[in-house]
């Protein structure tokens, strides 16, 4: 079997002792709905990344999740660049819960918070996905004795809690995750917020029972925001984000 990329032809054989094992994108590339993604999504996505001065061999990705405006963003650098640009855009197609983070199992709510992509799933139910590592250490710190997890950016437009993109949109931002691994990168963090974490937004809610939250939410917010970096975040004994 042979799969076209970058203009170099893939070869996958089957064989009782293979030469040697295969790299993590190789790996992916054996999975069918893997391969269509690259098919369909990666001439385009080779162009828009070039059009942006960025090398695939070099490529990073930081994923930024907004619950107002229903959208997640990709920004992508390369390895030796000091600042990220925003690459592409992509509507939530489905939501659950209200603003506010995940508490416990079977709460509806989509988290939220700084989180990390620790799985590939080639074979979802939801076309394709990328679990997050949720609960992280906060939530735990925060959360009920049974916080959920099974956390995902997935395909499709239904949800309970995880965050679907359509199968088109998953097919692009799942390639463009798996091009950054292969290049090197091993720590793809994922923030989620319920809003711009503006001093006017925190203002306008400043009644609700989350507003503290949201506050230590604020600094990782702000750092990126004005500086396309990404911020150092710790989360203290008592469960609040600071970034160090």
């Amino acid at each position: 079997m042979r799969f076209w990329l970058a203009g170099v032809v893939l070869f996958t054989t089957i064989a009782a002792r293979p030469v040697a094992a295969p790299g993590f994108r190789d790996e992916q590339l054996l999975h069918p709905r893997v391969q269509a993604a690259y098919h369909d999504a990666w001439p385009a996505l080779r162009s828009l990344l070039r059009a942006h001065a960025i090398e695939p061999s070099q490529l990073e990705v930081f994923f930024r999740v907004f619950k107002v405006g229903t959208r997640l963003e990709v920004w992508a650098r390369n390895r030796t660049d000091a600042s990220f640009q925003l690459l592409k855009t992509y509507p939530l197609a489905g939501t659950s819960g209200t603003l506010g983070p995940k508490r416990r199992e079977g709460d509806g709510q989509v988290p939220e918070g700084f989180y990390r992509i620790d799985r590939f799933n080639p074979e979802s139910l939801y076309h394709l996905s990328l679990g997050l590592d949720y609960p992280n250490a906060a939530d735990r710190l925060l959360g009920s004795a049974k916080p959920g997890g099974d956390i995902f950016i997935h395909g499709s437009n239904v949800t309970i809690g995880c965050l679907p993109i359509t199968d088109a949109g998953i097919r692009e931002v799942y390639v463009l995750a798996t091009e950054a691994r292969h290049a090197g990168q091993t720590d793809l963090q994922v923030h989620i917020f319920p809003f711009e974490l503006t001093d006017e937004q925190l203002q306008r809610r400043r009644g609700s029972v989350h507003y503290a939250f949201w506050q230590s939410l604020a600094a990782g917010y702000r750092q990126f925001a004005k500086h396309h970096t990404l911020p150092t975040v710790q989360v203290e004994p008592g469960g609040a984000y600071v970034v160090r």
